[in-house]
C-alpha cells in the first residue's frame, strides 16, 4: 500500500514538472512573438530609411536623428524652438549628426494639409524646408485651438520663408498624387515604428525616452559618435 502511495506521489510530481515545463515553453514562445511584433519599432536599433525625406546636415553623418512631428502639435512647436536649435548648433552644423523630419497625422485633415504643404515646399525649395517649418510652427496659436490652420496661414508661412516660391505651383503640388504619396509614406513609417506620441525622436534607430531631455539626447549622440570612431 505504501509503495502504491509512493508510486502515485512520484507520478504526481512528474506530471507537475511536465506541466510547469509546458507553461514555461508557452511563456517563452509568447515572449518571442511579442518581441517580434515590436521588431519594427524604434527599439530595434536599426536606423530607418530616410531616403527622399527632408534632412538637414551631412548625408554621411555618423548619427542619424529622426523627428516624428505634427505641425498641429504644441509639444512639437516647443521642441522645434527649444531642442532643435541646440542640436543644430552642437551636432548638425559640426557634421556629427543629421536630422530628418517625418510627418505625423494625429490631427486628421489639418495635419494632412500641413504635411502636404511641407512636402510641396520641400519639392520646390528643399533647402528652405526648415525655414518653412519654423514659420508654420510660429503661426501655431499659444493656446490650442481647433481649426486654426488655413490655406492663408500656409501661404503666408511659405512667402515669409521662401520669398521666391511659386505659390500657385505649391497649391497644385499639395493636391497632387505625388505629394499625397509622400504623406502616405510618412504615415506608413509612423505605423511601422509604433509612434504613439509627438514629438517622437530616434537616434540611430533607438527611441529617446524624453525628447525634451537634452542631456539624454546628447549622451546618446556622443556614444554613437564614439562608436563610429572605433
Amino acid at each position: 500500500m505504501a509503495e502504491n502511495n509512493k508510486g502515485s506521489m512520484k507520478f504526481v510530481v512528474i506530471l507537475t514538472v511536465v506541466v510547469i515545463g509546458l507553461v514555461a515553453v508557452f511563456v517563452v514562445l509568447d515572449s518571442k512573438n511579442n518581441s517580434g511584433s515590436e521588431s519594427n519599432s524604434a527599439s530595434s536599433g536599426e536606423p530607418i530609411s530616410t531616403e527622399g525625406q527632408p534632412t538637414i546636415g551631412e548625408s554621411d553623418a555618423p548619427v542619424k536623428i529622426v523627428e516624428f512631428g505634427d505641425y498641429l502639435c504644441p509639444a512639437c512647436k516647443a521642441w522645434s524652438e527649444q531642442v532643435f536649435p541646440l542640436l543644430k548648433q552642437d551636432y548638425i552644423d559640426s557634421g556629427d549628426a543629421n536630422l530628418t523630419y517625418i510627418n505625423v497625422l494625429f490631427h486628421g485633415e489639418d495635419s494632412e494639409l500641413a504635411s502636404s504643404a511641407g512636402e510641396a515646399v520641400y519639392k520646390q525649395a528643399p533647402d528652405k524646408f526648415w525655414d518653412f517649418s519654423k514659420q508654420l510652427y510660429a503661426a501655431q496659436p499659444k493656446e490650442h485651438q481647433e481649426g486654426w490652420l488655413t490655406e492663408e496661414i500656409i501661404v503666408d508661412a511659405a512667402k515669409k520663408s521662401v520669398p521666391s516660391i511659386d505659390i500657385e505651383q505649391m497649391k497644385q503640388d499639395m493636391k497632387s498624387e505625388e505629394i499625397q504619396q509622400e504623406v502616405q509614406k510618412d504615415e506608413t513609417l509612423v505605423k511601422e515604428q509604433g509612434v504613439q506620441v509627438t514629438p517622437t525622436v530616434m537616434i540611430n534607430g533607438e527611441m529617446v525616452e524624453d525628447p525634451f531631455n537634452y542631456e539624454e539626447i546628447s549622451t546618446k549622440i556622443e556614444q554613437a559618435i564614439e562608436e563610429s570612431n572605433e
